[in-house]
């Protein structure tokens, strides 16, 4: 099991902190995101797709370079913390069955949607997204 971030101090004891949780990705810049990324890489490669990864179809799309999908890598990172939080031997027992209910199905259904964010990736052919085009709300009036 790879923990989202190990832990310093488990915070149970008196006047101790609580240990520190992880940040999501998208927060994170430089050594950090690439250390969550690392971390998210080894549980998506090692646990998710050996367990969960479907047959990739036109219908159930997946790109072999899934991490360089913004919207993919924010939306496994979500899965991936819901799933250290909900696994934990420590916490309720239904746990991973609410993990799969709530999380594992419909962030799996988002991302191989064939209008989601692997939309014009094939086995082996990665394409990366463009952007929308957006205008600013600041432009000066009357310049």
């Amino acid at each position: 099991m790879i923990d989202p971030e190990p832990e310093e101090n488990s915070g149970t004891e008196e006047g101790a902190p609580p240990a520190p949780r992880p940040e999501f990705i998208l927060y994170l810049g430089g050594h950090d995101y690439e250390d969550a990324l690392f971390q998210l890489v080894e549980w998506t490669h090692n646990v998710l797709l050996p367990v969960y990864g479907r047959e990739i179809t036109s219908t159930a799309l997946w790109c072999s370079r899934w991490w360089e999908h913004p919207e993919a890598v924010a939306q496994l990172h979500g899965l991936w913390l819901a799933w250290a939080e909900l696994s934990n031997p420590a916490q309720d027992m239904t746990g991973p069955a609410a993990w799969h209910r709530d999380f594992l199905g419909p962030v799996m259904a988002t991302l191989r949607d064939p209008m989601g964010p692997f939309a014009g990736c094939k086995p082996g052919n990665h394409r990366p997204k463009e952007v929308p085009q957006m205008e600013s709300p600041f432009v000066a009036v009357g310049a």
